[in-house]
């Protein structure tokens, strides 16, 4: 199903380029700005199974997506200044703004010296469970299991399964299956238990994930120096908030800031939702987060920045750089707001 749904993409994209109705829809539909989610940069594996491979880019691509910016002569600039141009009206120039989630290591590794060549700024995101090396990264728990595997058998929700893992192409079946049913469970705690028993049957350690992949506080104090780079929250433990009494929501969302600027020493102000899609952010993760103080708030829902944004400010969307659709050809098509006016329905807000 998701192979699927990824071609069915894929073909659109394809279609808007090929028929070249991007071009004509774009001064309609491409707003006056856009912000890019981006995880991990890094270049491109080799291993036939990859089920996470949207979720990163290739250094290659990144800057290939800074030129085009450039050569439309868009700004490259911070959330600040976005909120700033949001507030006062200034549209005269066309924004970008990037994001990346999770505050992985090769966001320093292989973004910074890529974003450095265009004197880019961007944001970071940082969990903070994964900065103190406790955080569960369990997309990746999941993937090390059935790469390991030429079977698993798993009790999701009390209910048994066995699922093969034995090709490239069980195991993304396997992968999907197994996912699909573990976003789908009451709260975090669920999927961590699911997760936590599956390592253990199959002898893969979950604990060491977030430290072999994420910044550590000590190395995210170095990297903040840098002045390009600046830090937002991304709650303490990439909890889906939707699915959290609204206590707990709130508490995640005001400690995981407050535990960034005691380390950081500067202050918070912007927030990425962990998931951020429709089951994982809605109406009353805006109005928590907008309570908790946050000047802006991302979720991953599609779309272009248009000045309505302005009364949204909690509930803004970005567009993913997405590693299955990562054709220069397709730039073009991705900043011109036709395929993202499409998948809403040409809606310009989309922040119910």
């Amino acid at each position: 199903m998701k192979q699927f749904r990824n071609t069915v993409i894929r073909a659109g994209l394809e279609a808007l380029y090929f028929s070249g109705a991007h071009i004509l829809l774009r001064p309609i539909l491409a707003g006056v700005g856009a912000i890019f989610t981006l995880h991990h940069v890094r270049p491109r594996g080799d291993a036939e199974f990859q089920p996470n491979r949207h979720l990163e880019v290739t250094p290659q691509f990144l800057r290939a997506t800074l030129q085009h910016l450039r050569a439309h002569d868009v700004d490259i600039i911070t959330l600040d200044d976005m909120h700033q141009r949001l507030i006062e009206e200034n549209f005269s120039r066309r924004f970008a703004c990037f994001t990346f989630d999770d505050g992985y290591r090769d966001n320093r590794d292989f973004a910074l010296p890529v974003l450095r060549e265009f004197d880019a700024p961007f944001t970071v995101y940082v969990a903070s469970d994964f900065a103190e090396g406790e955080g569960r990264l369990w997309w990746v728990a999941l993937e090390r299991v059935i790469a390991a595997a030429s079977s698993i058998e798993v009790v999701i929700g009390g209910v048994p399964s066995r699922l093969d893992a034995a090709t490239a192409v069980a195991k993304h079946a396997a992968y999907h299956h197994v996912h699909d049913r573990l976003r789908g469970l009451p709260g975090a705690h669920d999927v961590r238990r699911e997760v936590s028993s599956l390592c253990a049957r199959h002898g893969i350690d979950e604990s060491v994930i977030s430290s072999e992949l994420c910044l550590s506080w000590d190395e995210l104090k170095r990297f903040a120096d840098d002045p390009l780079v600046g830090i937002g929250a991304h709650t303490i433990s990439h909890c889906n908030l939707a699915k959290q009494p609204a206590e707990t929501a709130a508490y995640e969302l005001t400690e995981s800031r407050s535990r960034i600027e005691n380390v950081l020493q500067r202050r918070v102000l912007h927030l990425a939702y962990p998931y951020g899609d429709r089951i994982a952010a809605g109406a009353r993760e805006f109005a928590l987060a907008r309570a908790a103080g946050y000047k802006t708030a991302v979720t991953t829902r599609p779309g272009m920045i248009f000045p309505e944004s302005a009364a949204h400010m909690t509930a803004l969307p970005r567009i993913s750089l997405n590693g299955n659709y990562q054709d220069e050809r397709l730039l073009p098509v991705l900043t011109s707001g036709a395929a993202t006016a499409m998948w809403n329905g040409f809606r310009r807000v989309d922040a119910a």
